[in-house]
């Protein structure tokens, strides 16, 4: 079959591996991406012109679309696609509004009563802002509204230090986009679970968690993931059953609640979620594969992704979808100054480095796949696969070796101390 894709990070490279196990790829790159270059049998450039990609893929015959990115998602192109005849493997504009706006998705949550909703409120106007915040001594994350590529997000306590530095970012959100959403601050170990879904189906992958801060120890500003660990038992050893149980539930009622509102969506949907002392809290859904998480579970994926597309377009979806039972640890390489002044840089990579325990993933890259030059974003994703979580981190060190170039990687992600350290007695 030919099947397009549209994305070029990462995530899209573990997409585009697992498509051309079986089938023809097609790809419109937004980025050079050597590897995806050299899966597909055509590529053009992404330009954000709609009708351009709906004639490519009738061109090329395409049998079935799979969108990566949000920021496309939150375009016409799905519905340009389906209007074309195209099949798509991907929520339309509407839809991924449970992303795009997380507005929708809170209202969405009160309107049908849906366990793990945070308390919220919107904001639009700053004087209603000051007097907010002078009236609450709680501490709130502070959110747009729409799309933040990860890094949009701050947090009193961590990002921001006091009440002045929450009023002065809020008050900047809401002068760029009309409205900021303030949410109560939740302490717990986050998680991610993404599944499948034809709008009335929902296969669950493997539960994955993800480390957005920059340095080690989990320091420093927000940024798009510097890694991420699952393990082989596809929970995670300081997560309860019940805890993912719950989550699952919620992610559930969710995609029953957008099909009750005849707004149903099919494609990859993920929730962010934090275990907290009162309960499972949802930090956000989202409307695609997570990067980096993502490619922990393509990577894991034994059957056939291009199968799973058809059936969520055809509202067929089966609950037989088979992953290997190992553990993984993905840990980025990026470019120095990356999440705060980030430099262009080269990369040099061993040729033929990747092993069965052991894959490199181009992310926003181009050259060869020997020699790459990076942009200002995540450059490398390299994952170990093992039968613990420390073997797959300490299959990524021991590899590193074959990788030259000025960078910067998180060492201590998967590691045994700080595993240790997130279980509870």
């Amino acid at each position: 079959m030919n099947v397009l894709l549209v994305g070029s990070g990462g995530r899209e490279d573990a997409i585009a591996r697992k498509i051309r196990e079986t089938d023809n790829l097609y790809s419109v790159v937004s980025n050079e991406n050597p590897s995806i270059l050299g899966l597909s049998r055509n590529v053009i450039k992404y330009n954000k012109n709609t009708q351009e990609i709906v004639n490519f893929a009738k061109k090329n015959r395409v049998d079935i679309a799979f969108i990566g990115p949000d920021d496309i998602l939150n375009t016409d192109l799905v519905d340009s696609l389906i209007e074309n005849h195209i099949p798509v493997a991907s929520p339309g504009q509407k839809a991924a509004m449970i992303e795009t706006s997380k507005e929708y998705m809170r209202n969405l949550m009160e309107r049908h009563h849906i366990k793990g909703n945070i308390e919220n409120k919107l904001i639009s106007d700053k004087e209603v802002l000051k007097t907010f915040f002078e009236n609450n001594d709680t501490e709130y994350a502070v959110k747009p509204i729409g799309l933040t590529g990860g890094k949009g997000v701050k947090v009193m306590g961590l990002q921001l230090s006091n009440v002045a530095e929450a009023i002065a970012y809020a008050s900047d959100i809401i002068d760029r986009d009309g409205k900021v959403l303030l949410e109560k601050r939740e302490i717990g170990e986050e998680f991610s679970i993404q599944a499948f879904t034809d709008s009335k189906n929902v296969v669950f992958m493997p539960v994955v968690q993800d480390y957005k801060r920059l340095y080690e120890d989990d320091l420093g500003p927000n940024t798009g993931g510097m890694g991420s660990i699952s393990d082989k038992n596809f929970i995670l050893p300081f997560l309860s059953i019940d805890v993912v149980n719950e989550a699952r539930g919620i992610l559930n009622d969710i995609v029953t609640a957008m099909r009750e509102e005849n707004n149903p969506f099919k494609g990859v949907i993920y929730g962010q979620f934090m275990s907290t002392a009162q309960g499972v809290r949802v930090i956000e859904i989202n409307s695609r594969f997570a990067d980096p998480e993502g490619i922990n579970v393509l990577t894991l994926l034994q059957s056939n992704i291009v199968d799973i597309f058809l059936d969520i377009y055809s509202g067929t979806l089966k609950n037989n979808i088979k992953f290997k039972s190992k553990a993984t640890v993905l840990k980025y390489i990026v470019p120095p100054g990356y999440g705060i002044k980030p430099v262009e840089t080269e990369l040099t990579i061993k040729d033929r480095i990747e092993t069965d325990n052991f894959k490199v993933y181009y992310s926003s890259v181009s050259g060869t796949l020997n020699h790459v030059t990076t942009t200002k974003s995540r450059s490398l994703a390299l994952i170990g696969i093992g039968d613990s979580i420390y073997e797959a981190s300490d299959i990524v060190e021991d590899n590193l070796k074959y990788i030259t170039g000025d960078y910067y990687i998180r060492h201590d992600i998967g590691t045994e101390a700080m595993i240790k350290g997130k279980i509870k007695d």
